[in-house]
């Protein structure tokens, strides 16, 4: 009975998690013209700054992965409980 209610909870987080990730790359991709536009990251450091604004991004990507798997797993464990 509690397995139904953890599926449609990893459900929701991993809609949330799906829906969030665009808008994080936008946030990334602004916050880099926003650095090199006031000045505040040296051209020096802009290879430096982009590779870890991008690796911010994806951990939102390895966080949507997470949620699937999870998701995934439940249902799995829910399939084979009917059995």
């Amino acid at each position: 009975m509690v397995l139904p209610i953890i599926i449609v909870i990893f459900a929701v987080i991993t809609l949330f998690q799906l829906v969030t990730l665009p808008v994080e790359y936008d946030a990334s991709r602004r916050a880099k013209e926003q650095l090199f536009r006031l000045g505040l990251v040296h051209e020096h450091e802009r290879a430096g700054v982009s590779k870890v604004l991008d690796a911010a991004a994806l951990t939102y990507v390895a966080a949507l992965v997470s949620a699937v798997l999870n998701l995934l797993y439940y249902i799995t464990l829910a399939r084979n409980s009917r059995n």
